[in-house]
Parts: structure tokens; sequence; C-alpha cells
């Protein structure tokens, strides 16, 4: 099925709305049908987490280096803003690691992408999932999904390919990783390959566009029509196999037990969900937040005012306002969902965050809402570059823990009215997960023009380009 959404598509005009509504929108499910079952072989979650870890073993162990020794008050990371790791930072760790610089260097942009390390200017600090690495298989796999999803990011074409041509045969494997994970086996690349130029001929189609006014005479050089896809297609298996989705060889190609089992669920449109615990009540505010995730609103709130009247008001505030400060964004916006049962009480530590750039826009809104403004209007507060940034904030919860139409949706609630513009301002903003929630919507958006737009802008910000 192809998207017939016009190439330079604008966002609908929708009423506006709090940005930060968006991550418990995740617990309203239409669909109650039980949850669907891995086909038969799957490895179960366990095993799973531990090919992940495994795969992903050389990037934690970068990431934990720069924990410890990049952190606040440490020398930084980088010397460009970039997330680049400086000559010296990479020199550094690879005598204390034992590895080449090209090593860590490969390693820290496959711990950026997985989420495992975020950079911010020239300090580097650990993700949320690096926190939860040992404990946490959930984390762990959705560290491997984002980087999955980034697999050409992880592995950048040769420079002599067309751009045009590189990003319909991106937007042309999904199709390709499909028809590996019904096979169940190996699959000949010349297989592959046409159902690849199928896929490439079909995207070309859709796009095809009846331009207004007298049309200039075609060009003389040749369209990326005319480039081979055998070379692109070899270069993407080879990205896919970089990551571990896939292993390639001898002329064909064979899905990973991981590889399969993340297929299967982008084709099931769901995402590695984090476990409920037991005990919510008696659980820190993490685990508390985490188990109200999978709690309707009304739910949730009755949780929230359990939890909060089985401790004093002041502590129970101080630990709502660390989870916040956390690195997972969903918890961010729980956080301040259960700060607006604390009501009042709460008022004067959350006016004491808004010099706290991450949870500056979650405040204001705390506040207005707090003050009387109407929730639907409780957003006009923020500025634009503070929207942008929830925006984002809330896109990389819905990227970790939502489904992949409620992603597409969420670009209803920018506050930009074109997607380039949009894309412009998120560039600008500065976000720790940009890369990630770009690469996230690229792979989820049906329109290939759209999704195209989005992966560049993701691979503009991962190489600092303009």
């Amino acid at each position: 099925m192809t998207s017939r959404i016009p190439r330079d598509s604008r966002l609908r005009l929708v009423r506006p709305r709090p940005l930060a509504a968006a991550p418990p929108a995740m617990n309203q499910r239409r669909s109650r049908r039980p949850a669907p079952r891995p086909p038969e072989g799957t490895p179960a979650p366990a095993e799973l987490a531990r090919m992940a870890r495994s795969g992903l073993a050389a990037a934690a162990r970068v990431a934990r280096w720069a924990d410890a020794a990049l952190g606040p008050g440490r020398d930084s990371a980088t010397d460009d803003g970039k997330a680049t790791l400086s000559d010296a930072t990479a020199e550094r760790a690879a005598r204390e690691l034992g590895l080449t610089p090209a090593q860590i260097r490969a390693d820290w942009d496959t711990a950026r992408l997985a989420g495992l390390v975020e950079v911010h200017g020239d300090s580097a600090r650990p993700g949320w999932r690096l926190r939860a690495w040992d404990r946490d298989d959930s984390a762990v796999l959705r560290g491997w999904v984002a980087l999955f999803d980034a697999w050409s990011l992880a592995h950048p074409e040769p420079a002599e390919h067309e751009p045009a041509a590189v990003a319909e045969v991106v937007s042309a494997m999904p199709q390709a990783l499909s028809f590996l994970q019904l096979s169940a086996g190996p699959v000949p690349v010349e297989q592959l390959l046409d159902l690849l130029e199928q896929r490439v001929t079909e995207l070309r189609t859709a796009r095809c566009e009846i331009p207004y006014g007298p049309q200039p005479e075609p060009a003389a050089e040749p369209e990326p029509t005319d480039a081979p896809l055998a070379p692109l297609l070899d270069w993407a298996l080879r990205a896919l196999a970089s990551v571990g989705a896939l292993t390639y060889g001898d002329g064909q190609a064979t899905l990973t037990p991981l590889g399969s089992w993340a297929v299967w669920v982008k084709l099931e449109q769901i995402c590695v969900a984090a476990q409920s615990p037991a005990g919510n009540i008696e659980q820190a505010a993490d685990d508390m937040l985490r188990g109200c995730a999978q709690l309707r609103p009304n739910a949730a709130r009755a949780e929230y005012r359990a939890w909060l009247a089985a401790r004093p008001v002041g502590s129970a505030v101080t630990e709502l306002l660390g989870a916040a400060r956390g690195e997972d964004a969903l918890l961010r916006g729980l956080a301040f969902e259960a700060l607006r049962v604390v009501g009042a009480p709460a008022e004067p530590d959350v006016r004491g965050v808004l010099d706290e750039p991450t949870l500056r826009p979650y405040a204001l809104l705390w506040l207005a809402e707090h003050d009387g403004a109407d929730p639907e209007d409780a957003h006009e507060v923020l500025t634009r570059e503070e929207a942008t940034w929830l925006w984002v904030d809330t896109a990389a919860a819905v990227a970790d823990h939502g489904e992949a139409p409620l992603l597409v949706r969420h670009l209803e609630s920018a506050v930009q009215p074109t997607v380039p513009m949009l894309l412009e301002e998120v560039r600008a903003v500065g976000h720790p997960r940009t890369v990630q929630v770009l690469v996230a919507l690229a792979a989820a958006h049906p329109d290939p023009a759209l999704a195209k737009a989005v992966r560049r802008a993701a691979f503009q910000v991962h190489t600092g380009s303009s």
C-alpha cells in the first residue's frame, strides 16, 4: 500500500492542545484485543534481551566509560558541540579500554543511536536505558529496536550513491524485511533484489505529480531510476547485518532471531511495553509511574492518590520531581500528572524547577493550570522554542512506549504549520533525543516523501551537517 499524501504536505490545522497531555493518551487504546503472540519459535523476551545485550556490549562499555570519565565536572566529550568525540577523548578512551580510536568512535555512535548515552552540548551523560541495562529487559530491547530503526545511520552509505536512490531503498527495505520474516529462513539476494526493484518502482509511481504551468524539457542527466539497485541492496543488507538484524553472505540473507522479532513488532505496530510492577503504592516514584503507564487516566489518578496518601507530601513531591529529571520522557510527563493530583502543596517546588530546561515546559504548564488556565489553552504560556522542545520530549515518550500510528498523529500537535518548519525548529532546539525521534517518525510514517525528509533531518542532526 502506498501513500497519496502530496510531497510537500502541510500539517493539518487542529485545535491547540497541551503537548504534555500526549503521553497519557498512550493509555487510551481503542482495542482491547489480546496482545498478539510472536511467531512460533521466537525466543523468550529474556533470551532476546540477552542477545541484545551481547550485540550492544561494546557500546554499553563505552557508554559506561563515558559515564565515569565524562560526567559533570569532568572533561568534555566533544569539541564541536555536535556529539562527535574529540580526538583527545577518543584516544583517551582507546588507551583505557584497550581499543583503537576508530572502534571507540563506532561504539560511541552505536551507544548514541541505541539511547545508551546522550550528548548535551560538550558534555555526555548516560541515557536512562543504560541505568536500567542490567535489570530491565524491556529497556534493553527498546534500545536495540532504536538501533534497528536507525540502521541506515549506523552504517552510512558510500558517497558515490545517488542520495535520492538511497532514500528510495531505505523506504523500500521494510517490505524486504517483511518478506525475510515471513520466509523464516535464508532468502537469495536475487529474490530480494527483484522485490526491492518492484517496491522502488511503486514508490516512484506513487509520488508522480503533475505540476501546474508549462513544463521544461526533460533534463539530459539520467534520473535516479537509472541507478542500479544491486549495490544499494548490498549496502542495506550489510548495514542491517552490522546492527545484528540479519546475517548476510554466500548470496543470501537470513534474519537473526532479534531481527525477526523486531520485524514482527513493526508489523504488529506495537513496541516493547514496560511491565507494570505489582504493588505500585509501595514502590519508589519511578517504578510507581511505570506501573501507572499502563492504566487509563482515571485509574492512574486513583493510584497517584493512594501513593501520595502513603507518604509525606514534601518527600513525595521531591521524589516525583526526581523521577521527572530522569531520562525517560514518559515518566517526566506522568510525574507532572501525579503532581497535578498533589495540587497547591506542590506549587513552591514546581516553581523551583523553572530554571531547569528539561522541566521548565512541564512546570509552566502545571503552573498555568494551577492558576486557573483552561488545560486546552495552557500551552500558550510556552515560547515557540519551549513548545518545540516539549514536542520532541513527548515524541520521545511515544517512540519509547507508544504505537507507531500515535507517533504519526503526534505531528498534529506541533505548533509549526508545515513539516519543513517543524524539522528546522526541531533541529535548532537541541533536544538530546532528536535523532531517535526523527528516525522513529520516519520509520512509522506512511508517506515516503515525508519519511525521506524526516530521515534526512535525522542524518543531518546525527552528523552535525546543515
